[in-house]
């Protein structure tokens, strides 16, 4: 045993646990506001978080692309710490980081969260060693990053490995299949490639319980959640248009499985060879558990037409468990005891230290200093002139339209295409988001052309040495790379 080894022989076994909580509070709720850069997407699920809290429904529009349970779920966590009024926000450098600093540390508690139930599912399932390993591989290795922004797969992560926890403890015990569901359930209403989930969910349900009734039942409370999407739309009227955006969700083309693999690969090379080897080691040990929580999500991006790097948030745990129990695996089949402990000790104690440390080098960096000079720019700007039109990635427009109650904002830059300019100026925040569209937009193109610069601010991204590992990371950081602030002629 490691405990023992350790010198902790009269420590509760259940203190372990504060060794990897405290290295995920340390790896998610250091430097919130500059690392990672402020994500196209952050902005997108904070304005329908600022959209519910202002009292005007769940459903922003008649746009259809995820259930809406994400942003009910964040304005909920916003709106209990009297957000964004209790920062009494202003205009300034300080207060704009906060109004994103928030946010984000609700999203590394989460991530807190996360580890604590890793831990419980592999201590259950395989042992207190392993356990303690793939809750410090998930806490310490550098694409832990990506649950440190504010997304939908960051929220739904609790979600989905509370029905597992649940599922795993619900022997004889009706109360927990139900609540197991229902935390399945919410997970798909925030993202419903979650469903993937269900086989692997369902298998422990019915493992534990060997009833065919409670698994039935569970598999409807699974079912049931979600579908208040869809019934909500057929109750306001907007089917078709439900209809209508989860087909254009479903088609969508960008980065594939290939480049997607590359992504992971690039950022944290070291748990993507473990946790696929261990994915395969899975096989040779007939582990269902490893088998069916990996095995169905990533045949689902390979499917796809559309991905993006934090898709992989919801098998990051199975990667991180998948490698402790092959680490662990290895380890056993050493006979001398004291060495076999020895080496427990020096696998933990190595593979954590190089994922903390690679981890501390990026987390420490300030890739958002134009990202957030650029907001304090057009704060002042709009303060001084009312009859501008903001034309912006959203992470931007949130702040201007529900904070500072600001007019002529348009949500999105690609809000072009149907929203017509009702001022004779408009301010253009022109950032690597928005070049990366302007040669399928046209109307994009046509604006561009129609402004100038006023003002330029450039991030520290470029400094780095992209090929450098741990500095990989960075390839996926580019958003606050250079920013312009464009006024029309």
């Amino acid at each position: 045993m490691l405990i023992p080894f350790l010198g902790s022989r009269h420590i509760l076994p259940a203190l372990l646990v504060l060794i990897p909580l405290a290295l995920s509070a340390w790896t998610h709720l250091w430097n919130v506001t500059g690392f990672p850069n402020l994500f196209y997407d952050e902005g997108v699920y904070m304005r329908r978080a600022m959209h519910v809290m202002e009292g005007l429904g769940p459903q922003e529009s008649n746009y259809y692309d995820h259930p809406y349970f994400g942003q009910i779920f964040l304005a909920g966590m916003l709106q209990s710490l009297g957000y964004p009024d209790s920062l009494s926000p202003s205009a300034d450098m300080d207060s704009i980081k906060s109004l994103y600093a928030v946010p984000r540390i609700l999203m590394g508690i989460l991530a807190i969260a996360d580890t604590f139930l890793i831990y419980k599912i592999s201590e259950r399932l395989y042992s207190r060693n392993v356990a303690l390993l793939a809750s410090i591989l998930f806490a310490v290795m550098p694409s832990t990053w990506f649950t440190r922004m504010i997304l939908l797969d960051s929220m739904l992560l609790p979600f989905l490995l509370l029905s597992i926890v649940l599922a795993i403890y619900s022997k004889n015990n009706f109360i927990l299949i139900v609540f197991s569901g229902i935390s399945l359930g919410v997970a798909i209403f925030t993202k419903v490639p979650v469903v993937t989930f269900i086989p692997l969910v369902g298998f422990l349900i019915y493992s534990n319980t060997k009833s065919a009734k409670n698994l039935a039942i569970w598999l409807v409370i699974v079912i049931l959640i979600p579908l208040i999407w869809p019934t909500q739309s057929l109750a306001t009227g907007q089917f078709d248009f439900w209809l209508k955006g989860v087909l254009l969700q479903a088609s969508r083309v960008n980065s594939e499985f290939p480049w997607l693999t590359a992504s992971l690969a690039l950022v944290d090379p070291v748990l993507f060879a473990l946790g696929l080897a261990g994915i395969v080691y899975s096989f040779k040990r007939k582990d269902y558990i490893i088998i069916l929580w990996s095995v169905p999500f990533i045949a689902f991006l390979a499917a796809i037409g559309h991905s993006n790097y934090f898709y992989w948030i919801p098998v990051l745990p199975a990667f991180a468990i998948a490698a402790s129990k092959l680490v662990f695996g290895l380890i056993a089949k050493i006979v001398n005891h004291k060495t076999r402990r020895m080496i427990t000790v020096a696998a933990i104690s190595s593979i954590g230290a190089f994922g903390l440390i690679s981890t501390l080098l990026i987390i420490s960096t300030d890739v958002t200093s134009a990202q957030f000079e650029s907001a304090v720019f057009v704060a002042g700007y709009l303060d001084d002139s009312h009859e501008t039109t903001l034309v912006s990635n959203p992470i931007y427009s949130w702040i201007f339209n529900y904070v500072y109650d600001r007019d002529h904002i348009l949500s999105d830059y690609r809000d072009l295409l149907y929203t017509p300019i009702r001022t004779d100026r408009v301010l253009l925040i022109d950032d690597p988001r928005f070049k990366l569209d302007l040669a399928n937009e046209k109307e994009q193109l046509i604006l561009y052309k129609k402004t100038h610069v006023i003002a330029t601010f450039n991030g520290n991204v470029g400094s780095f040495d992209l090929s450098k590992y741990p500095y990989t990371s960075m390839i996926e950081n580019y958003e606050g790379h250079q920013v312009e602030i464009r006024i029309s002629n």
